[in-house]
């Protein structure tokens, strides 16, 4: 079995949805992430929701862990700053 945790049938997620997922782990809200990306907050939800459909994540930490063991994209940009 692969290391990843994920069932083989289970969809794979997008580059986008990797790279919302990262920053969402990071911390960033969804306005933060919207801006970064350059996308709008309603987008950010979309993705959030395409996330949630493909993979059973209903909190944020659940969110976080997926980004561990999915090896989401790593964001683009600065660090949000302390």
């Amino acid at each position: 079995m692969p290391a990843t945790s994920r069932p083989q049938s289970a969809p794979a997620l997008s580059h986008r949805e990797r790279q919302v997922l990262a920053h969402i782990a990071e911390g960033l809200s969804h306005k933060q992430v919207a801006r970064r990306l350059g996308i709008s907050v309603h987008t950010v939800s979309t993705y959030l929701r395409r996330i949630r459909t493909k993979r059973t994540a209903p909190t944020v930490a659940h969110l976080v862990h997926l980004s561990r063991t999915e090896n989401a994209a790593p964001p683009t940009g600065q660090r949000p700053a302390p």
